[in-house]
C-alpha cells in the first residue's frame, strides 16, 4: 500500500478531528441542540470573515452557490456590472452574470497577471451605471492574488465590491468589514478543511441595503429568509448537519493555531514552493502577484503536464493540479492550502523533481528541497 497525498487547491486534506466530528450521531436540525452548534460556527465565521455583523451566512452548496447567491440577491434585470477576467473563475463570474440578465461589462486582465486597479477605475468612469464590481480575490486557476483591498478603497463610495474569496478566506486576511468589501464569498472544501457541499455568503450594510431593492428571482437562494431563519439557529431548509459539526471542529482548530499564524503558515509555505520552483528553473505562472493559497509553475518544454500529473498520481499517488483551459498541458498548480504544512511543500517539491527526471528534464535532485528547507526554517527560529 503507498500512502496518498492531496495536495490539490480543492478538495484539500480533511484532519482527524473533523472527520471524527461529521460522524457524530445525526440530530434534528430544529432542536436546542443544533442551534448551539449552529451559533458557535456562526460566531467563527464572524471572526474569519472580519464582518461586523452577524450575518455570516451558510449554505448547503458549493462555493459556486454562495456566488449564484450573491447575484440573484443584489441586483435586477439589466444592472450593468464591471467583471475582472483574468481566469476560470473571472469567467464564471461572466457566465453568471449573463444567465440571470445583467449587463456585464468584461474588463479582461493576462492570465497570471493580477489586474490594475486604475484599469478598473477607467473602466468605472468609462461606464457610470455600473452597479458592482466583480472579482476574485485569490485567482485559483492562474494562481494569481488581486488586489482587493485597494479596489474596495476605490469602490467605497461608488458600486458595490463582490469578491470572491473561495481560495482566499482562511488563507490571508480578507476583512470585510474593515477594508469595507461589500459580499464576501466561500466554500467549504479549501482552507476550511471540509468536504465539498458548504457555501458562505457574508454582506456588508451596503449590500444589504441593496436586497431589498434586487429584483431578480430567488427561492432557495433567497438571502433575506436565510438571514432571519439563521439568526434563529437553523437553516430556512434543511442544512447540512454533518457538515457543519466538521465545521465547528475546523473552526476550533483554526482558532488554537490562532489566525494570524494561519495566514503566516500559508504565506511561508507558499515562499517555500515559489523558492523551490525557481531553484529548479522552472517559470513561475504568476511572478508578480501571486497567491498564498496556490502556486503555478509551467514545465519545461518538451514536457507535457498532464502527462507528468498522470505519472505522479499513478505511480507516487500524489494528486496536484492541472492547468485550466489555455494552460492545460503546460502548467501544474500545487496546493498550500487548508490542512497542509512544511512537509506536505517538501513532498510535493520532491515529488515532482523525480517525476521531472523521469520525463528527461534536467533536474538536479535535492534542489529545489533545498531552498524550500531554506524557507521552511524560518518557523523553527
Amino acid at each position: 500500500m503507498i500512502k496518498q497525498y492531496l495536495l490539490s487547491p480543492g478538495p484539500t486534506p480533511i484532519p482527524n478531528e473533523v472527520q471524527l466530528a461529521m460522524a457524530a450521531t445525526m440530530i434534528h436540525h430544529r432542536t436546542p441542540e443544533f442551534a448551539k452548534v449552529f451559533a458557535e460556527v456562526r460566531e467563527g465565521l464572524k471572526e474569519l470573515f472580519g464582518a461586523k455583523n452577524d450575518d455570516v451566512l451558510i449554505l448547503a452548496s458549493s462555493g459556486t452557490g454562495a456566488m449564484e447567491a450573491t447575484v440573484s440577491n443584489l441586483f435586477s434585470p439589466g444592472d450593468k456590472v464591471l467583471v475582472v477576467n483574468g481566469g476560470k473563475f473571472g469567467e464564471r463570474w461572466l457566465e453568471i452574470s449573463k444567465a440571470f440578465g445583467l449587463t456585464p461589462i468584461e474588463l479582461k486582465v493576462e492570465w497570471g497577471k493580477a489586474v490594475k486597479v486604475e484599469d478598473v477605475e477607467r473602466s468605472l468612469k468609462s461606464h457610470p451605471d455600473i452597479q458592482a464590481v466583480l472579482i476574485q480575490a485569490s485567482e485559483t486557476s492562474t494562481t494569481v492574488w488581486h488586489p482587493v483591498r485597494e479596489l474596495a478603497r476605490l469602490t467605497q463610495n461608488g458600486p458595490l465590491l463582490i469578491v470572491d474569496g473561495v481560495t482566499a478566506v482562511g488563507v490571508a486576511r480578507v476583512p470585510l468589514g474593515e477594508w469595507g468589501i461589500d459580499a464576501l464569498v466561500t466554500g467549504s472544501q479549501k482552507a476550511l478543511m471540509l468536504p465539498p457541499g458548504l457555501g458562505f455568503v457574508s454582506f456588508g450594510e451596503r449590500a444589504w441595503a441593496r436586497v431589498e431593492k434586487a429584483k431578480l428571482p430567488r427561492f432557495y437562494f433567497d438571502l433575506r429568509l436565510e438571514r432571519k431563519s439563521q439568526q434563529k439557529g437553523s437553516g430556512a431548509f434543511t442544512p447540512a448537519v454533518s457538515l457543519i459539526f466538521g465545521l465547528r471542529a475546523a473552526l476550533r482548530l483554526m482558532r488554537q493555531e490562532g489566525l494570524d499564524r494561519v495566514y503566516a503558515r500559508h504565506e511561508r509555505m507558499a515562499r517555500a514552493t515559489r523558492a523551490a520552483a525557481t531553484a529548479m528553473g522552472l517559470k513561475l505562472l504568476a511572478p508578480e502577484s501571486p497567491s498564498p493559497a496556490a502556486t503555478g509553475v509551467y514545465m519545461p518544454e518538451g514536457v507535457n503536464a498532464d502527462k507528468l500529473l498522470d505519472f505522479l498520481r499513478e505511480k507516487m499517488q500524489i494528486t496536484l493540479a492541472e492547468g485550466q483551459d489555455r494552460l492545460k498541458g503546460k502548467a501544474i498548480r500545487i496546493a498550500h492550502v487548508g490542512y497542509m504544512g512544511a512537509f506536505d511543500v517538501l513532498v510535493a517539491i520532491g515529488a515532482l523533481e523525480m517525476a521531472l527526471k523521469k520525463f528527461g528534464a534536467p533536474v538536479k535532485f535535492g534542489q529545489g528541497v533545498a531552498a524550500a528547507q531554506e524557507v521552511l526554517m524560518e518557523a523553527l527560529e
